[in-house]
């Protein structure tokens, strides 16, 4: 499994990345650094990108956060907890599920991959290339598609049944998808990138971080680039 393999939809065909906007560029990094002498830049040259690469070396973020960027996520409940545990120049809004009552879609994960030894890893993920996989019987892969066809059907009953959406939401599994906007700085999403790319990281949340990174690398190419190749 290489990361082409990865899904970058959902299994209703929606991005499960979707850019929405964004705001600044490189040449926004290097005006917002420079005016300390009271200085602004049209057009970027050799001595802004040697900049750029000091200010990510250096850890001096704050011009990066100058560059905003607005993304929609759909992701598993349980990778959504995950992604949210980043929360220093973010903001974010969520589907709830308090007042939306639409079908769920349901994501499972990247192949049933086995328990790590180490406690501080929770699965034996880290080569992305080739992830140990437990092979499962054909009878308990039946079961997986069972529960959650019979937890969408139990909850769209409880729906028709007049049952409130906060309280039918019980009965979904971690596996359904959330939806959220999210909007944050560069320098944010360079922080949770260095971190979500890691071979550490559960499979699933690196697959988002490498969508957020492919598209970052296109906007801003310099800045990106410095961010990431930084050791801060």
């Amino acid at each position: 499994m290489t990361s082409e393999d990865l899904p970058d939809k959902t299994p209703s065909g929606q991005p499960l990345v979707e850019l929405v906007d964004h705001m600044g560029s490189d040449l926004t990094v290097v005006n917002a650094a420079r005016v300390s002498f009271k200085k602004k830049k049209d057009k970027l040259d050799e001595k802004d990108e040697r900049l750029i690469k000091y200010l990510a070396r250096n850890d001096h973020w704050t011009p990066f956060s100058h560059v905003v960027v607005t993304f929609i996520f759909r992701m598993p409940i349980c990778i959504a907890r995950q992604w949210f545990r980043h929360t220093v120049g973010l903001t974010r809004n969520e589907m709830s599920r308090r007042y939306v009552d639409d079908p769920p879609e349901f994501m499972p994960p990247f192949g049933l991959r086995r328990r790590a030894p180490n406690a501080k890893q929770g699965s034996l993920n880290e080569c992305l290339s080739n992830p140990p996989v437990i092979n499962v019987s054909n009878r308990m892969e039946v079961d997986a598609d069972d529960i959650v066809r019979i937890s969408k059907a139990y909850y769209e009953a409880l729906i028709d049944a007049g049952v409130a959406p906060e309280v039918a939401r019980f009965y979904l599994p971690q596996g359904t998808l959330t939806e959220f906007w999210e909007t944050g700085s560069l320098a944010a999403y360079a922080r949770i990138c260095k971190q979500r790319l890691d071979d550490h990281a559960q499979l699933e949340v690196r697959r988002y971080a490498q969508l957020v990174d492919s598209i970052m690398k296109d906007l801003f190419p310099l800045s990106w680039a410095a961010l990431m190749e930084s050791q801060s």
